[in-house]
């Protein structure tokens, strides 16, 4: 996203203090005490017996345990081993640890240390040479197309959306937090159509996440908290409709949930901006801008933590 921004601002938004946003632990998810022999105590399931052996529907592969993201459907592959087999990983979202025999190299979940298996090299079953082997207990899936009423879904929009994405990943129960583009006349946007501010599309982001773990209300709160409500036509140094703050409600309840809360803000003297729209179609952004900030090792430039409820 090539923005050009003065030296001063620069040097300005190098010396900000921002408060940053502190991730409490995910809730870990109850387990069954088959699923708890190899996921606490690095147990193995026996081969061919789990259920997502021969899965091939689309989707995410997260964490049973704590319910983190792991792995891609494009990523799995047929090995005959087995166990699921995946040649990559969702960026950081695996750790790796080699046993204490040296012989192989364990494969944890990052965010809760849950056993998932053990990664091999060299075998060449695919182009990347590379399989993740995991055990089926060890995951849960969430299909690309959601079952109605499962997993719960939010559109915001409030600046770049790199740094909008990057915050709301770390809430726990965030499922999936994408890029795109919504609320404008012109059927699949590119960005540099979107930048021009002639299609009408804010960037946004639309985010899938377990209503067992978090809710609508909590998210849209922190929304509120990690850009700036109050600014008008753009956010930060970044200038420009597209820059815009909105909420895009997806039913009535998301609507007086928003409502609700831009009052409890403007009670408390807070001159909120903040859009509320029907959703209307949302276009996937570029696969550059994906996970942005944690594929290029950077940091949000115009996003932040502020408590306002």
């Amino acid at each position: 996203m090539k923005r050009i921004i003065s030296n001063f601002i620069i040097i300005a938004l190098s010396a900000m203090t921002i408060e940053s946003y502190s991730q409490e632990k995910l809730p870990f998810n109850d387990l069954s005490k088959a699923e708890s022999n190899v996921i606490n105590n690095k147990g193995t399931e026996t081969p061919f017996t789990g259920k997502y052996v021969n899965n091939k529907e689309k989707g995410t592969y997260i964490c049973k345990k704590c319910g983190a993201a792991l792995y891609y459907s494009s990523d799995k592959f047929e090995s005959d081993c087995g166990w699921p087999s995946f040649d990559d990983e969702i960026k950081g979202a695996v750790k790796r640890t080699p046993d204490a025999d040296g012989i192989r190299t364990e494969i944890t979940c990052t965010a809760c240390g849950a056993h998932l298996g053990h990664v091999f090299t060299g075998e060449r079953f695919t182009s990347k040479n590379i399989r993740h082997c995991v055990n089926s207990v060890s995951l849960d899936f969430v299909p690309e197309i959601l079952e109605p009423g499962r997993f719960g879904s939010a559109i915001f929009a409030g600046g770049c959306f790199w740094g909008v994405e990057y915050y709301l990943q770390k809430e726990p129960g965030i499922l999936s937090v994408t890029s795109g583009y919504t609320g404008g006349h012109v059927k699949n946007p590119s960005y540099k159509e979107v930048c021009t501010g002639k299609t009408g599309h804010a960037e946004a982001v639309k985010i899938t996440y377990d209503p067992r773990k978090t809710s609508y209300e909590k998210l849209l709160r922190l929304f509120m908290e990690i850009h700036d409500p109050t600014q008008i036509g753009g956010q930060g140094p970044d200038i420009g409709d597209q820059y815009r703050s909105e909420i895009f409600y997806l039913n009535d309840s998301q609507k007086a949930i928003a409502e609700n809360n831009i009052s409890i803000l403007k009670a408390k003297g807070y001159k909120v901006a903040t859009k509320v729209t029907k959703a209307s179609e949302f276009y996937d952004a570029e696969k550059y801008h994906q996970d942005y900030y944690f594929n290029n090792g950077k940091l949000p430039y115009c996003h932040g933590y502020t408590k306002r409820f």
